[in-house]
């Protein structure tokens, strides 16, 4: 076999001697990442499939080569439906189709056997583009998400401000989601494709206001509002991705949208040496995301309306959704209990008791945070293939657990423990992420994960400030956030115990509102 990729031209091209069962193997549509349909003699075209373009062409030389077996030339040329990042998946995209074996391409079960790479379950086009521009969206969520997190002991040094200080300046941010919440109600009732727009300038202007913050408490208000808008996006991220994509790909997509986040959230890692310029150096962290405010309001603009929105739904009330309701939000609420003060009081911790500097601080976080993309892509994959309970509560037990020891370790134990536990702790994030957008109908999925959010920020303020007073008292982080870390094994027990699987599972079976208002409005 000869191969060769033209990637210019996205032209894939292989050459092989085939006897007669294997080109009729070949002849035969493909059904492995795509859905082949034919489109004339010996040409094929994409019918289901990430592709804006694709067409399979066979060139088979007359007479016989070697042993009665004939030449064969496949040709196939192709656009990816990936906009933005299809750079990074042309080239394993082409491999992949020079490897392929015709007789296991052409079987219905070959999905089974896709890619670590690709979703478990095949996306279309449209799907394809949705993600990925949902992705790169999460990039901006990711950055405003965490930029109180990084800067909050640099500016709390200026202004000369305790830990309980800092700790109520964060608890005060994320109470932005009580405006997160109308938001949510507003994208039930109205949509959610106009308000990313408004939420991705109202984050990022808000945001860039705290360049300007005099005290620590103008800081918290301005990212009162920033994380309003920036919480708001994200759950609207995660509700249309939910509504988008097939029931195999839901986690795959919370995946690869929590990794792009996180990507995001590196960018402000990035520009933390900064900090260690100037006492007003922090500032500059604030006023990143002006720069790139055009680019992320263009790509929130292409965004279309969910088809789940747009299809009739029921018009539905909270009665008879309150105990689903209630589980999650228990189960945010002693999740983020530990997680928002040992990931927000990381760079205190490091910095006071470690005697890092803020390039210190970058070095670490990235080197011990870029490993938990390992734990994201294998629990996106097991929790669409095996299902969801078991990976989310695995995730939750062992992450806190490590994580809370590496406030008690020094030297290179520190450094594993945070590398371990994020790896671990990574693995709930598609596994138990799905679970509020995939457990309400379409009118309430917004409102419901919008309180369901609101349980978590209560958690976190409660987290934020015991850890805080804790710390002041001991005078160090470690034995409030053991104490803290309680919380994810109640969150463990609870998904064990009482989680639906709803792997494999349309929305509209999770969801039987939805599915009999679509049946009646179609018999109507």
């Amino acid at each position: 076999m000869t191969a060769s990729i033209r990637e210019r031209n996205q032209v894939v091209e292989r050459t092989l001697v085939l006897d007669d069962e294997e080109l009729a193997a070949i002849r035969r549509p493909y059904l492995d990442q795509l859905e082949e349909e034919p489109d004339g003699p010996d040409r094929w075209r994409c019918a289901v499939g990430p592709f804006d373009h694709y067409v399979r062409t066979l060139d088979v030389e007359p007479g016989e080569a070697d042993g009665g077996r004939r030449r064969v030339t496949e040709r196939i040329e192709f656009a990816l439906a990936i906009p933005i990042w299809g750079v990074l998946f042309r080239w394993i995209v082409a491999r992949t189709m020079l490897r392929r074996d015709a007789t296991v391409a052409t079987d219905p079960e070959a999905m089974a056997e896709a890619p670590w790479w690709s979703p478990p379950d095949r996306l279309d086009a449209r799907a394809s583009r949705m993600v990925a521009r949902l992705c790169t969206l999460s990039m901006i969520t990711g950055y405003l998400g965490t930029v109180i997190t990084q800067t909050i002991t640099f500016a709390a040094d200026q202004f000369d401000a305790s830990k309980s200080a800092q700790g109520t300046t964060l608890a005060a941010a994320r109470s932005g989601v009580l405006l997160s919440l109308m938001l949510m109600v507003i994208a039930d009732r109205r949509g959610r494709q106009r308000l990313m727009v408004v939420c991705a300038v109202g984050g990022i202007l808000a945001a860039g206001a705290g360049a300007l913050s005099p005290n620590l408490a103008f800081l918290g208000t301005t990212q009162f509002l920033s994380r309003s808008f920036s919480t708001a996006l994200t759950l609207l991220i995660a509700v249309v991705a939910a509504e988008e994509m097939p029931k195999g790909a839901r986690a795959y997509a919370a995946s690869v949208i929590a990794m792009t986040g996180a990507l995001g959230a590196g960018g402000a890692v990035l520009l933390l040496p900064v900090a260690d310029l100037d006492p007003n150096g922090w500032r500059i962290i604030y006023l990143a995301p002006l720069l790139a405010m055009p680019f992320f309001v263009r790509i929130a603009s292409r965004v279309p309306e969910s088809r789940r929105f747009v299809r009739p739904h029921a018009r539905v009330t909270m009665a008879g959704h309150r105990g689903r309701l209630a589980l999650l939000g228990a189960s945010t609420f002693f999740g983020v209990l530990f997680l928002a003060p040992a990931s927000q009081f990381q760079n205190d911790f490091l910095r006071d008791d470690h005697g890092f500097t803020a390039l210190g601080i970058t070095i670490f976080t990235i080197c011990t945070n870029t490993p938990a993309g390992i734990g994201i892509v294998v629990g996106g994959r097991l929790a669409d293939v095996r299902g969801r309970r078991v990976v989310g509560a695995i995730g939750t037990f062992g992450g806190a657990l490590l994580l809370a020891s590496a406030y008690h370790v020094s030297g290179p134990w520190l450094w594993l423990a945070w590398v371990c536990g994020s790896i671990v702790a990574a693995m709930t994030v598609p596994a138990l992420a799905v679970y509020g957008p995939e457990l309400f109908p379409t009118a309430l999925r917004g409102r419901a994960n919008g309180i369901i959010t609101l349980t978590g920020v209560v958690g976190g303020a409660i987290g934020l400030s015991v850890a805080g007073r804790l710390g002041d008292h001991y005078g160090s982080l470690g034995p409030g956030l053991t104490m803290l870390a309680a919380g994810p094994m109640v969150v463990a027990i609870l998904v064990l115990t009482l989680y639906p699987e709803t792997a494999h599972m349309e929305l509209e079976e999770l969801n039987p509102e939805d599915a009999a208002f679509t049946t009646s409005s179609v018999s109507l």
